[in-house]
């Protein structure tokens, strides 16, 4: 039996990025009857940034060499940390019991939004391994980022996260459907590019719904 867990991180709640993770959850749930589901709304709900007592938790973690993520919580031993694990422990845990892992996301400021990273910071330990799980990334650009576009090395989007899961979490089955140049909606100057933009929506919608 598979299980998906699914992440949204806009903080637009009518959003490229929700509208294309909603499509691909509920043909998961479909093509899976069987399996489990569960949901974070990051935006919304946000995750508390990391604090010192979660930097001691890591530290003991990586002092003791400790590889078996069940025994991370051997690291909580103040109070504060015990209270740093209480927010890591059912985040963890999600993460561990998914065999995919859904992340519906814009591109703000070149990189993701501060939500996902902290969802990030707080469920990553040294020496890490989720070998076998898959992770789905579905995004919405306000411009174009693609290979051979101007911009495409101010992509901090795409490449930290595939460099994240797989530097940290030793996964490379990794999946990226983008969604480029929305702000051709809104931005005048960019009004030109209104149907590249379509195409583009067009296209990851068709790749969502497979």
């Amino acid at each position: 039996m598979s299980n998906l867990l699914h992440l949204d991180a806009s903080a637009r709640r009518a959003s490229i990025s929700r509208e294309l993770s909603a499509a691909y959850a509920r043909n998961w749930r479909a093509a899976h009857p069987g399996g489990g589901y569960l949901y974070r709304d990051l935006a919304a709900d946000p995750v508390p940034h990391i604090g010192e007592a979660w930097t001691e938790l890591c530290d003991y973690v990586m002092a003791h060499e400790i590889t078996d993520i069940s025994r991370y919580r051997e690291a909580a031993r103040t109070p504060a940390q015990q209270e740093a694990w209480k927010i890591v422990e059912p985040l963890l845990d999600e993460l561990v019991w998914a065999d995919v892992v859904l992340i519906g996301t814009p591109m703000y400021n070149y990189s993701i939004p501060s939500a996902l990273k902290a969802w990030l910071d707080q469920v990553t330990f040294p020496r890490m391994r989720l070998t076998g799980r898959r992770f789905v990334v579905t995004s919405a650009r306000g411009g174009s980022y693609a290979e051979g576009s101007p911009k495409a090395a101010f992509d901090h989007q795409e490449s930290y996260l595939r460099d994240f899961f797989a530097g940290h979490f030793a996964v490379e089955d990794v999946t990226f459907v983008h969604a480029e140049l929305s702000n051709a909606r809104i931005d005048p100057l960019l009004a030109h590019l209104r149907e590249r933009h379509e195409a583009s929506l067009a296209a990851a919608r068709k790749e969502v719904n497979r």
